[in-house]
């Protein structure tokens, strides 16, 4: 696998299109700060580590609003072919507020608002609505 943010988010899409419970997603730790994230900013309902002694998988809790889920789409913004750096005045609302851009900074993994809120740029990983 050559992307592994971008197989986790479709993971997620494609496990809330089709209304599942929970999504299991290979463990780093990279992916432990974004699932974080994304549970306190309210797109996942909960993160846990499944696995024996060493952590190999992170299990996901999806959040549905009625009959719609909470994420509606994702877009991966950096890519290993190229990456995308912006500066914090760079940073701009996804859907009109409505969405959250994930971003990489010297500070860990923030959301749009935070980042620019602290004023610190870095790399934009993906956009999530």
């Amino acid at each position: 696998m050559t992307d592994p943010i971008s197989d986790m988010i479709i993971r997620i899409q494609n496990a809330s299109i089709a209304r599942k419970d929970t999504v299991l997603v290979p463990f780093s730790k990279l992916k432990w700060e974004i699932s974080s994230v994304l549970e306190k900013e309210g797109y996942i309902s909960s993160v846990a580590k499944k696995g024996k002694k060493i952590a190999k998988f992170i299990e996901l809790g999806l959040l549905y609003e009625g009959h719609t889920p909470r994420v509606q789409g994702v877009k991966r913004v950096s890519k290993p072919s190229r990456r995308i750096y912006q500066k914090s005045t760079e940073i701009r609302p996804v859907k009109n507020g409505f969405g959250s851009s994930i971003v990489s900074t010297p500070k860990g993994i923030l959301t749009g608002k935070h980042a620019r809120k602290e004023k610190v740029g870095g790399e934009v990983l993906f956009q999530i609505w």
